[in-house]
This record gives structure tokens, sequence and C-alpha cells, in this order.
């Protein structure tokens, strides 16, 4: 018979149960604050978690407790939508979508074609996404078969919770990107190898609709319509130039969006990148469906692409969620996504207060994901994916933090001034898979 490891940590522990509303201060019930807490893991799950005074009569005689109390602890960060396979092209001058696509993303992704290239940016970009604190992401690869099963077994090796898959694409790009051959059974196959395996769940992936023609897509539908426990992502009204193409590829559909609907892309597994140009009743096709927007602030500033319209996506009842949208995206720290999120949110009038931003970014964003069984929250029997934060990590962002006199304002200015390197540790599947240096 197997015995159980016990971890315990003794921190200041900050999660979700429910969304804390729009207000200066979290709505009753929503927020779970202990600030002298212990959070007790047991193998790859939390056992307990309570005000350190409560539990600590339970711990077995003699237990080793890690003392945290200078440091807070969340869950893991989730970000919903990121291209793996466009780390190395980060930081690329900056131009509109389909300038930057053809010029930068198109000819990276063709490296992807090399096996030994994927494994290599796999290990790379997990490295990069845990010192940022991020536990899951729903995760763009290449549209070579390879560049999937490279991830996946880095993902599998570190015992992760991700979502990722194979992008479609058999028209409008390099002939060394098309797939229209072998594209669907390709997704087949990776489906059959890696959706389920341990942490691990497929979300299919066309790129976006000008890069797959109808047959592709309706394809793609099928294999949502077999298989409800997949997922969808793919890219919806990121730019005006991007719409007036959809409107020219496919004359016959009466927006953007009815494209993804008449091929049974629309549900309440699948993310659409951006939706910056959508009109409301796009909105409440995309909420009635239970569909999600990832808002990517940084990836819509530095493309010049739009600001997204919280307020509206609340009016109709969209779900939106956070996301990096690494490569055009500047910065795969949470902290950075938040901090774009709150400066778009001021151009629009729209303040995004710190509850809304790390209810998001973590059980928000595991809600919108159905992972909120799994993840997003420090509660028993989920599984112990968190971030071990330092508020003292920067000089700077620790003269802030003296000054704070409620919790709100420490969180907002870690949202504010905060990056990698106040991620002291990152824990996944109850193992701390990276610690500062």
């Amino acid at each position: 018979m197997n015995s159980s490891t016990n971890t315990f940590i003794r921190a200041e522990l900050i999660s979700f149960a429910r969304n804390p509303g729009d207000g200066d201060t979290p709505e009753p019930g929503s927020l779970e604050h202990y600030g002298d807490g212990l959070l007790w893991l047991k193998d790859q799950h939390i056992h307990a978690v309570g005000h350190f005074a409560e539990l600590a009569p339970s711990l077995p005689k003699g237990a080793d407790v890690l003392d945290y109390r200078d440091k807070l602890i969340m869950p893991g960060f989730i970000d919903t939508h990121v291209h793996y396979v466009q780390l190395d092209i980060m930081a690329s001058y900056g131009r509109q979508l389909l300038d930057w696509l053809n010029d930068y993303t198109f000819p990276e992704e063709c490296r992807f074609a090399n096996h030994a290239h994927a494994e290599a940016l796999s290990n790379a970009f997990l490295d990069e996404m845990l010192r940022a604190g991020t536990t899951t992401a729903q995760v763009f690869g290449s549209s070579h078969p390879g560049s999937m099963d490279a991830f996946f077994s880095a993902c599998h090796k570190r015992h992760l919770r991700m979502l990722a898959g194979k992008v479609l694409m058999d028209r409008n790009a390099p002939e060394a990107l098309l797939d229209g051959a072998t594209g669907i059974a390709d997704s087949e196959r990776l489906i059959e190898d890696w959706h389920g395996k341990s942490r691990l769940g497929y979300s299919v992936t066309p790129r976006f609709a000008p890069t797959s023609t109808k047959t592709q897509m309706d394809a793609a539908g099928a294999l949502l319509h077999n298989d409800p426990s997949l997922w969808l992502q793919t890219h919806l009204a990121e730019n005006s130039g991007e719409l007036d193409w959809v409107a020219e590829l496919f004359p016959g559909s009466r927006d953007y969006l009815s494209v993804y609907e008449e091929a049974g892309l629309v549900g309440p597994r699948s993310t659409f990148a951006h939706g910056i140009h959508l009109d409301n009743g796009m909105r409440k096709r995309l909420a009635d469906r239970g569909a999600n927007i990832a808002f990517c602030p940084s990836s819509n500033l530095f493309l010049g692409s739009g600001l997204f319209d919280r307020e509206a996506a609340k009016q109709t009842g969209m779900a939106f969620t956070f996301a990096s949208d690494i490569g055009a995206g500047t910065d795969l720290s949470g902290f950075g996504t938040l901090k774009a999120a709150y400066q778009v949110g001021q151009l629009g009038g729209q303040p995004l207060t710190a509850w809304q931003g790390f209810y998001g970014l973590t059980m928000g964003n595991a809600k919108a994901l159905s992972l909120d069984d799994h993840i997003g929250q420090l509660a028993p029997s989920l599984e112990a994916d968190f971030v071990v934060i330092d508020p003292q990590s920067t000089t700077l962002l620790a003269r802030r933090i003296s000054r704070c006199t409620t919790l709100g304002e420490r969180l907002f200015a870690l949202i504010m001034l905060a990056d990698d390197r106040a991620i002291y540790e990152t824990w996944a599947g109850g193992i701390c898979q990276h610690r500062r240096d």
C-alpha cells in the first residue's frame, strides 16, 4: 500500500470561490483570504486550506512546515491563448496583423518541421511559462503534427495541465505550412495519442477562417461533434483588414462569426481570441452558445488592433478570459497581461479592479475553459497548482507595498509593478517546478 506524501506551507493565501463583481470591494463570499494560512497538500492535490491556527492541531506530530509567511500564495495563473511556436519572435517590430503573419509568423513556424527544434522550443516555452507563474495554458502549435507531439510530451513529463492543438491551415499560407491532405487525419491521431492522457487535453485548432477552406472547417466541426470533450481554439475579429478578407472569402456568410457557426465550431468549450470588432448581436450569439473570447490586451496594443470592450461583453453576457497571445503579446507574465488589461480599460472608461483581474487570471479562466473542477482555486480536492509570490522581490515593489494599507491596494500594486522576479516558486501537480534563482 502506497503512503501519501504530505506537504505543509504556511503563508498568506488568496483565492476566489466565485466572481467578485465589479465593485471596489469583492462581493461577500467571493474572496477567500487567510492572512496567516496553511496550505496542506497530499500528493498532487490540495487536502486542506484554512487559518494556520485552526489547522495546526491536525498536523502530524513533527510535521515539517515550509514557512513562507512573508510570501503570498494564489492559484496558478491560466493563459487561455498563446502560441508556443512564436516564443522566438516576441518583440519583432510591430506591423498590422496580416503583415506580421507574413513577415514573422509564417517563416518562424516553418522551422517546426524539425522535431529537434520543436522539442527545444517546447521546453524553453514551458520554462518561461513556469517562471512567470503560469501553470495552465491553451496553446497553439504549428501545422506540423510533430510540433504537438514534442509539446505534449514535454508537458506530460512535467505533469502539467495543458490544452493544445495542431494548427489546421489548408490555404492562404506558405506551401510548407499547408496541411490540406493530412490536417484532419493528423489531428485525429494526436487526439487519440494525447487527449485525456494524464492532465492533457486537445484543442481543435483552425488558425482562423482565412487560412482554412470550408471543407476543412466543416471537418473540424465534425471532430467536435464526435467528441464533445474536445476544446476549440481559433481567432475572431482581431483586425479590421481581417474582417474585410473574411467577407471576400465567405460571401455567403452574414458575418465573421457565422463562418464558424456554420461549421459547428461555436460551443461551451470554444475560445475565440481577440473579439475586438464584434457587434452586440455577435456577442449575444457567443453568449448563448457558452463560448468565450480570449482578451489579449498586450497583443492588441502591440499590433494596433483595437480595444476590447469589456462592458459590452458584460452587458450581453459574453464570457471573456485573459490571455498573453505570445508572440504578438509582449509579456508571458500574468501580471503584465492584467496591467495591459487595466490600461485598455482606462482608455475605454472601463477600469479593471485587482479583484476582477486576479479572479479572471485564476478561477475565471478555469471556469471558462471547463477546468474549474480541477484548477483555479485553493480548495480541497483540487489539483495543487499554485504560485508563491514575493511582494519584496524588487526595491520599488517593496517600497510601494510598504505604503499599502489594504489587500486591494497590495494586489493592485502587484499588477502594476510585479514581473517574473516576483514569482518565488511555481508548483504544478503538487511539485515545485520553478524556484527563483
